[in-house]
């Protein structure tokens, strides 16, 4: 009688021809806590086991997958993972390949967004004393953002009733995607380099947590630790957070509301102005009034009275003196007041809503105020500010004088 004898591997390789042929076995759902994982680095392949009560099985998931994921896995997690059972030919162990894994009870992202958050907190990267207050005298401001979106129109817009002698500079960037985040990390290296900017916004309009993704990058929050003036984050609506939201020094609800908050009100500075000019002309008046009492008081003393005799020749000199005091006074008073009138009117002629009130107006573009012609072009659009709104026009024609 001859025996048929096999090898180890021939039988292995057998075993495996059986399993991989089950089409029950080439797309298998799995759900297990994991065991043993590690994570080599160098390959970006994931080997783990997931187990249950009573059994353990080994899984494997190839650096294309892993890629792939939302979220960390770790030990002692609950996941499905989805697969083919396979052999490993060498060590003759059957285990799942994985094409994808998801957590159970919680939604991959948003256990990617609690994991990176805790990481980036343990490092202080949000701390509360290393918040910057912004600057009270905002001159140039980068827009980090998608220069079609709703976001830069509103900024724009908002920016220019508070204060159309701030200067916004649009910094285009993608805001969703692949690479939106690759985007702004280089959008912010050229703003750090060039020293020119107050502010940065950064941010864009609302969406799904899929869409607001690229602001919780790690590469990007790490780069926004860095800057080296206040950032006000303004991704989203007011019930959207990302991790953006709580490494900037300022978190706006809106990007509406990120300009009211960068933007100085120029119009509230010249009615603290005012306020501040009342208020010093009281304290002088007073002060005027307090000196008159205390001269009344000396002239009505023991001192005076009771020598008037001895001094009645110097009397009329003295009631000249007091006189004079008292004009003195009233002058030095009448001037401050007139110098404050004066630098009043000035600051008001400077004032450019003073100035539009008179029959002048404010010409700007996407890139700012136009100061000339020569940034003119025929058919484009540009925005024209008065008093009581803004005109949106397009140009005819361009004469240059």
């Amino acid at each position: 009688m001859s025996l048929d004898i096999l090898t180890v591997s021939a039988l292995n390789f057998y075993i495996k021809s059986i399993i991989d042929q089950d089409i029950n076995l080439s797309n298998v759902f799995v759900e297990g806590e994991i065991s043993n994982f590690k994570n080599h680095y160098s390959s970006g392949h994931l080997y783990f086991s997931i187990k249950d009560e009573n059994s353990v099985i080994k899984c494997v998931m190839f650096n294309r997958a892993a890629s792939r994921l939302k979220f960390v896995p770790e030990n002692s997690m609950k996941v499905i993972v989805r697969g083919k059972v396979s052999v490993y030919d060498r060590d003759g162990q059957y285990q799942i390949y994985c094409e994808d894994m998801q957590p159970l009870g919680a939604g991959a992202l948003a256990l990617a967004f609690e994991q990176l958050k805790t990481k980036l907190s343990n490092e202080g990267l949000f701390d509360a004393n290393t918040k910057r207050s912004l600057p009270t005298s905002v001159k140039r401001i980068a827009v980090v953002t998608s220069n079609t979106g709703a976001a830069i129109r509103d900024i724009i817009s908002v920016s220019q009733r508070r204060n159309p002698l701030v200067e916004l500079v649009v910094c285009p960037v993608l805001v969703q995607g692949v690479g939106a985040a690759d985007s702004m990390v280089k959008m912010l290296d050229k703003i750090y380099s060039c020293d020119k900017f107050d502010v940065i916004i950064i941010g864009r309009g609302g969406g799904s947590i899929e869409d607001l993704w690229c602001f919780n990058d790690e590469k990007l929050i790490r780069k926004l630790y860095e800057s080296p003036i206040p950032v006000v984050s303004a991704v989203g609506h007011e019930t959207d957070f990302t991790l953006c939201d709580f490494v900037c020094d300022l978190r706006a609800p809106t990007p509406s509301a990120a300009a009211e908050i960068a933007v100085p009100d120029v119009c509230s500075k010249i009615s603290d102005v005012n306020k501040l000019s009342r208020r010093l002309s009281e304290l002088c008046l007073n002060l005027i009034n307090r000196m008159f009492e205390r001269l009344d008081r000396a002239l009505d003393s023991k001192v005076f009275v009771s020598s008037a005799n001895a001094f009645s020749s110097k009397s009329e000199q003295l009631i000249g003196i007091q006189k004079r005091l008292r004009d003195l006074a009233y002058l030095t008073y009448s001037n401050h007041q007139n110098k404050t009138n004066i630098l009043l009117k000035k600051l008001e002629s400077l004032n450019p809503i003073s100035i539009m009130s008179r029959g002048f107006s404010i010409a700007s573009n996407e890139d700012g105020i136009i100061s000339n012609v020569d940034k003119l072009k025929p058919d484009s659009k540009i925005n024209i500010r008065f008093t009581n709104g803004t005109a949106e026009c397009k140009v005819l024609n361009v004469l240059k004088e």
